[in-house]
C-alpha cells in the first residue's frame, strides 16, 4: 500500500500516464492528502485553532525535471494544461485547474527557490468541491515535487504556505492555511491541532478504532468554490469585525468581548464573530478531551459548531443539515458539517457496525428530499505529503 491508502494500483496508473504523456519515466511519485476538519472552522483566517485530520485520499504527483524552463502540468481527470515559462510566470494569468500547480511553482521561486522546469502528471481520488482539499492535496504533491526535483530543502510548514499563496494569489480563493498545513503535517492515527498564528502543530491520538468507531465522510455532491463570493464575504465580515474591536484578529477576543460590542458590530458580524470565537473554545475543548483519551465530548462540540456554522455563520445547506440528522438518526456517535461550506461533506464518527446503516440513512433521506445521492466513505487518518517513488 502506498502511503496514502491508494495501493500500488494508483502509482501505477499515474507512472502509466506520465509514460504516455512525456514518453519518459517519470524520476520519481509524491503524494500529498486531502482532510477532513474535526472543528474549527472559518477560524484560519482569524488567526485561531483547527483540529484537521489528513485522510487516504489523495492526489499523487509523477513529475521529472526539464532543462528548458518551462512547466507542463498534466491531470489524469482533467487532462493537460496549458505549458508555462517559469521565467515569466505571472500569477494573473495562469488558466483554469492549472492555477493551483503553477501557482505553487510561482510561489516556490517566490520564496528563492530555483526550478528548471518539470513535467508532472497528478492523479487525485480526493473528491473536487467535496470539502475535503483537493486543491491543498494538488499543490502540495506539486511543490513537493518541484522542490525535490530542484534539490530543495524545503521544510513542510514553508510548502503549506507556498500552496496557500497559490491558492489565494493565483486563484483567487480567501483562504487560510489549515489545509495545506495538514496535507503536509498529517500523522497516521491522528489529528493535528494547529494554531494558526504561530503555525504550531501538536499531534492529537484519535483512539477511535480502539472504541470501535469508525471516521466516515458524508458527500453530499453540493459541489462548492472557495473563489466564489459567498466565502469571500464571511472572510471580509470577520476582518470589519476586528478592526470594530480593534484588535488584530478575532482570535484576540472574548465572546463578553463580541457580545458587549453588538450595537457597533451589527447583527450580522456580531454573529460571524460570536461562531470564530466559540468555535476556537470548541477546537481547544476537543483537543484537550481527545489527548486524555475521552471521546465522550465528541457529540455535544460538533453539534454545537454545527449549529453555529448554520445559524451564527450560514454557511450550511439543506443537503449537509439532512446529512448531519440522517447520520445522527443512523446512530452515529458525533456528526457536522466540514469545510468552508455552501455544499460539500458532512464528517460523522459512527460504531464500525453502523457505517452500513448511516450509509442507508442518508441515501433514503436525500431520495425523500429530492436530493443528490450522496457518496458515504469511511476514512482512515493518514501521514502527511510524501515521495513515495
Amino acid at each position: 500500500m502506498d502511503a496514502a491508502g491508494g495501493g500500488v494500483s494508483r502509482v501505477d496508473t499515474v507512472v502509466d500516464a506520465f509514460h504516455a504523456a512525456v514518453g519518459e519515466a517519470p524520476e520519481g511519485v509524491w503524494q500529498a492528502p486531502g482532510r477532513v476538519n474535526l472543528l474549527g472552522e472559518h477560524t484560519d483566517y482569524n488567526e485561531g485553532f483547527v483540529l484537521p485530520v489528513a485522510i487516504d485520499l489523495s492526489c499523487l504527483a509523477a513529475a521529472r525535471r526539464r532543462d528548458d524552463g518551462v512547466l507542463h502540468v498534466r491531470s489524469v481527470q482533467h487532462g493537460a494544461g496549458q505549458p508555462l515559462p517559469l521565467d515569466d510566470l505571472d500569477p494573473h494569468r495562469i488558466p483554469g485547474w492549472s492555477g493551483y500547480a503553477a501557482g505553487t511553482a510561482w510561489a516556490l521561486q517566490q520564496q528563492g527557490i530555483e526550478l528548471s522546469g518539470a513535467d508532472v502528471v497528478v492523479s487525485s481520488d480526493v473528491p473536487s468541491g467535496a470539502g475535503l482539499s483537493s486543491s491543498a492535496a494538488l499543490e502540495c504533491s506539486v511543490g513537493l515535487a518541484l522542490a525535490e526535483l530542484a534539490g530543495a530543502r524545503v521544510d513542510p510548514t514553508a510548502l503549506a504556505l507556498a500552496g496557500q499563496r497559490a491558492e489565494v494569489e493565483v486563484v483567487g480563493a480567501p483562504v487560510g492555511v489549515m489545509d495545506q498545513m495538514v496535507s503536509m503535517h498529517g500523522r497516521a492515527g491522528s489529528a493535528i491541532l494547529l494554531d494558526c498564528r504561530s503555525l504550531e502543530v501538536r499531534r492529537v491520538p484519535l483512539h477511535l478504532a480502539e472504541a470501535g468507531l469508525q471516521l466516515v465522510v458524508i458527500d453530499t455532491r453540493v459541489t462548492h468554490a472557495h473563489a466564489s463570493g459567498g466565502y469571500a464575504a464571511r472572510r471580509a465580515a470577520c476582518e470589519q469585525a476586528a478592526e470594530l474591536l480593534g484588535v488584530r484578529a478575532l482570535r484576540d477576543v472574548t465572546l463578553e468581548d463580541v457580545e458587549g460590542a453588538a450595537d457597533v458590530l451589527g447583527d450580522e458580524r456580531l454573529r460571524r464573530a460570536r461562531h470564530v470565537v466559540t468555535e476556537n473554545a470548541r477546537v481547544l475543548a476537543l483537543a484537550d478531551a481527545l489527548t486524555r483519551g475521552e471521546l465522550a465530548p465528541l457529540g455535544g462540540l460538533l453539534a454545537a459548531g454545527h449549529a453555529s456554522l448554520r445559524e451564527d455563520f450560514e454557511v450550511s445547506c439543506p443537503e449537509l443539515d439532512a446529512a448531519v440528522d440522517a447520520a445522527l438518526a443512523a446512530g452515529a456517535v458525533a456528526a457536522r458539517m466540514t469545510g468552508g461550506g455552501f455544499g460539500g461533506s458532512v464528517v460523522a464518527i459512527v460504531p464500525a457496525a453502523q457505517v452500513d446503516r448511516v450509509r442507508a440513512r442518508c441515501r433514503s433521506a436525500a431520495a425523500a428530499a429530492g436530493f443528490s445521492q450522496p457518496v458515504v466513505r469511511g476514512v482512515q487518518a493518514a501521514p502527511g505529503a510524501a515521495r513515495l517513488r
